[in-house]
């Protein structure tokens, strides 16, 4: 993993505006019945407006050549935002619909739709000039999101091994309260040096966010892979490449609804597939019961993994779950997938 690079300061904006389901386009393919069904039920719990449904014919495959991506998704996905007689600053996917371009190193579907009215180069070469050209205006923000301002959209998508799980999703943002926590943050024995080091530090940061906040936040610092010991309202850890990690434990993590998590894993996002070897899955921990969660397609480097610190702090000061999640994520059109409802909002107004 690429070492972390430095990027512009926090700015704070007061905004007391919150997201409902006429800012939403929910992108259904045709061509998967699970799709179909997950769609339908989205749109049935969040009585998402018949015209914010957009419905494309594509592949099922987790890889999409760049010509499908851009004929058979893109193009019809655009041409709905820009006619929506409402601003569409949400774009849900479905299960059933590419998560990723060209091979299994390819970019994410998801992060170039959020950029698609942009002309913006993807990062070609791993260095500070080209991650900090693809730096998102929305990183480290403190208000709610408007597509007019940051010309981008902010996508999510309902997705898991199973129709089930994906629906699962949505039950869970609807159920959300806002509860205290417990926040668990579980650190790394192999993780202590370098960039591994600075990220590893945000964990500590976070909780001391949490606790100010009114929050209960835990940071394992055992040796151990850690296991919460009881449902979370967050979780954070560095997943399969923590020197000591355990399966058993990771997909034994429970969670309450509402709960978010971000793992700092390089290939979290790779497959909602059923699969044996290679990194863990953030499809595992939707099959626990975490409401949102982000992960990669492929390798993204540390610079662009989501920030606890940022992370928390936000969705427990009253910013949905698409807002927190991108407010914490520093580049665009890179190897990122949100995981979730994006008006999941258990701490706002």
């Amino acid at each position: 993993m690429l070492t972390a690079v430095l990027l512009a300061p926090i700015v704070y904006f007061a905004s007391s505006a919150t997201a409902d389901a006429s800012h939403v386009l929910v992108v259904i393919n045709t061509a998967s019945s699970d799709s179909r069904s997950i769609g339908a039920y989205y749109r049935q719990k969040r009585n998402i407006p018949k015209d914010n449904v957009v419905t494309i014919d594509c592949s099922q495959t987790e890889n999409v050549s760049m010509d499908e991506f851009t004929y058979s998704i893109l193009k019809p996905i655009q041409k709905a935002a820009r006619a929506s007689k409402t601003r569409i600053d949400y774009i849900v996917m479905t299960k059933g619909i590419p998560i990723r371009l060209g091979d299994n190193g390819g970019a994410g579907t998801d992060a170039w739709l959020a950029v698609m009215n942009r002309d913006l180069r993807g990062i070609s070469k791993l260095n500070e000039e080209e991650i900090r050209r693809c730096t998102s205006p929305y990183f480290e923000k403190k208000e709610h999101f408007d597509s007019s301002k940051f010309n981008m959209y902010l996508v999510t998508r309902l997705d898991g091994y199973t129709v089930e799980d994906a629906k699962a999703l949505v039950d869970h943002a609807v159920a959300a309260k806002p509860v205290d926590g417990p926040f668990y943050l579980d650190e790394a024995e192999n993780r202590k040096t370098g960039g591994y080091g600075e990220l590893q530090g945000t964990m500590e940061t976070a909780a001391n966010i949490l606790r100010k906040a009114g929050k209960e936040a835990v940071v394992d610092k055992a040796p151990a892979f850690g296991n919460p010991g009881r449902a979370v309202m967050g979780y954070v850890s560095w997943g399969s490449n923590d020197g000591k990690f355990s399966e058993s434990v990771y997909k034994s993590v429970k969670f309450l609804p509402g709960a978010i998590s971000e793992t700092f894993v390089s290939t979290s996002g790779r497959t909602f597939k059923h699969t044996t070897g290679g990194q863990s899955l953030i499809a595992d921990l939707i099959a626990s019961g975490v409401t949102g969660v982000k992960g990669y397609v492929s390798e993204p480097y540390t610079f662009a993994l989501a920030r606890p610190d940022i992370l928390f702090d936000r969705y427990v000061s009253g910013f949905n779950l698409a807002e927190s999640f991108y407010m914490a994520s520093p580049v665009l059109k890179w190897k990122d997938v949100v995981i979730g409802d994006p008006l999941c909002n258990p701490y706002g107004s």
